[in-house]
């Protein structure tokens, strides 16, 4: 099956991160449906739309809007599939729902974004763990290059959990300033983000 313009695209794993296995035992992180924070975001291209040309090429892991793979109770409390839903493990994922693809073990954003590491807050008496609207870019593109310092608008910034590491999608119109290295900047990444 091909869309014209939609991917079809297939969860990588379950539609759902709401459980992990520790030692060879299931554990359960969450039972809320409606959380959008436990949806599984990466999937892989089955088939690519008929018109259009983009980077991805199918095979490609991407990472993907919260809403695709979701399922949610409406306002009568029936439980309902995203309309990205095809059928049972297949999705039709717009171009723009699209962030970034990994080919060849190798995460690269999509044009319009680029994917950031916060950094540790220094502070003496602050009690923020990272430092506000700066970060270091993970996965960059074109305009963007990986590890520059950036600095990026309050509420652009939207949480990711990639290959275990918490990253942050901002869309590279919102970077508003690129630093230069002082040396002692060091990446923070909480200890939640890490399932092994």
């Amino acid at each position: 099956m091909q869309s014209i313009f939609n991917y079809l695209v297939a969860p990588k794993g379950n539609r759902t991160t709401s459980k992990t296995e520790i030692n060879g035992k299931e554990l359960l992180l969450n039972t809320e449906l409606q959380n959008h924070q436990y949806t599984n975001r990466i999937g892989v291209i089955l088939n690519l739309p008929l018109i259009g040309d983009y980077n991805i090429r199918e095979g490609d892991e991407v990472i993907v809007h919260h809403n695709v793979f979701r399922r949610f109770r409406d306002v009568k409390g029936v439980e309902k599939n995203s309309k990205n839903f095809y059928e049972e493990g297949l999705y039709l994922v717009q171009p723009d729902q699209i962030y970034a693809y990994k080919r060849n073990e190798e995460w690269k954003a999509l044009d319009g974004y680029c994917f950031v590491k916060p950094l540790k807050n220094t502070e003496m008496f602050s009690i923020d763990f990272e430092k506000p609207l700066v970060g270091i870019v993970k996965y960059g593109n074109d305009d963007i290059t990986v590890g520059e310092l950036v600095g990026f608008k309050p509420g652009s910034e939207y949480e990711f959990i990639i290959e275990e590491q918490r990253l942050y999608r901002v869309p590279t119109n919102l970077i508003t300033i690129k630093y230069e290295y002082q040396g002692d900047e060091e990446e923070y990444n909480p200890s939640w983000t890490n399932s092994s």
